[in-house]
């Protein structure tokens, strides 16, 4: 695996494989690699002639008071887990590389899917995503780019952008990866003290509360909202910060529910900030539930987990 950390190498590198016909699947990322990112890897692999992962700590999309400076950082590791999930190239670029003149003047805003939910109380993270990811798709280049759907809200506004955009690239989502009890894969993990790491679960279980209640015949948004919020009372090492339900495509809030939908949710868990969701679909009488897989680690495959 190569590591270039200039636009102009990662750049050539691209349009070399796209000019002797090879695919391009790239995989953004802001390091401290866990089996959700590994899991993206994987899936560009599987699909493309070469993978490229860029590595890089966005402080666009940090606001004031976050957690920047504390992001956990392990170049060691995430090289090795990036070399064995078979990546080519990691790109990872110093802030003077990807904003040589500090503070970008130019900005990317998608309007509507960003209000509410995560944008509520984080008003410049979006901006700060859109505008590194447009920058990196047109570093890249034409590609498929892979996102995971823990970070439901942002891939719907990644892929409002690239369409909107007329970007050529194609969006991937990909599935949430879970641990064994349910917490969702997250780089922030690592924050959580052992207590914390134990209650943190109760947000999946929370989110999978709700799903029985709509296998039961619920529909109101209103009383699948308190039942989560009900569940997580009774754990105060969690404290939420937003349950939300929204159409799947366009993120509107609904009531009642109805054909596809997310459930999702934000939680703060001593010094992390934790999002989780599940994904509905509900036709008729039939209800389906994407909530996931559960990473098996190096010795199996990951699993769908549906309650």
């Amino acid at each position: 695996m190569r590591v270039l950390a200039t636009i102009a190498e990662i750049r050539s590198v691209c349009e070399e494989a796209r000019r002797v016909g090879g695919a391009v699947g790239f995989v953004p990322t802001m390091g401290y690699f866990h089996a959700g990112h590994r899991s993206l890897m994987e899936i560009a692999r599987r699909d493309n002639d070469l993978v490229v992962v860029s590595h890089f700590v966005n402080p666009t999309q940090f606001g004031p008071n976050e957690d920047l400076g504390a992001y956990p950082r392990d170049l060691e590791r995430d090289t090795s887990i990036a070399t064995a999930a078979g990546v080519d190239v990691m790109f990872m670029p110093t802030v003077a590389e990807m904003y040589p003149g500090g503070t970008p003047h130019t900005t990317v805003h998608v309007a509507d899917l960003t209000e509410g939910m995560c944008g509520a109380t984080r008003p410049t993270h979006f901006d700060g995503v859109t505008t590194v990811v447009a920058k990196l798709f047109s570093i890249i280049g034409p590609c498929r780019a892979y996102f995971g759907r823990k970070d439901f809200q942002q891939l719907a506004v990644v892929r409002r952008m690239t369409a909107d955009l007329d970007l050529p690239i194609e969006v991937v989502g990909c599935p949430l990866v879970r641990e064994a009890d349910g917490l969702a894969r997250s780089s922030r993990n690592a924050y959580l003290t052992p207590a914390e790491r134990a209650a943190a679960p109760q947000l999946y279980a929370a989110l999978s509360g709700a799903v029985a209640l709509i296998r039961e015949g619920e529909r109101r948004a209103g009383a699948l909202v308190d039942s989560i919020i009900a569940s997580v009372a009774d754990a105060p090492a969690l404290t939420l910060e937003y349950v939300e339900i929204r159409a799947g495509d366009s993120l509107v809030p609904i009531d009642p529910v109805r054909g596809s939908f997310v459930v999702a949710l934000a939680a703060k868990v001593g010094r992390a900030r934790l999002i989780d969701n599940v994904v509905v679909g509900i036709d008729g009488d039939q209800v389906s539930v994407d909530t996931g897989v559960v990473d098996a680690g190096s010795d199996g495959p990951s699993v769908v987990v549906n309650p």
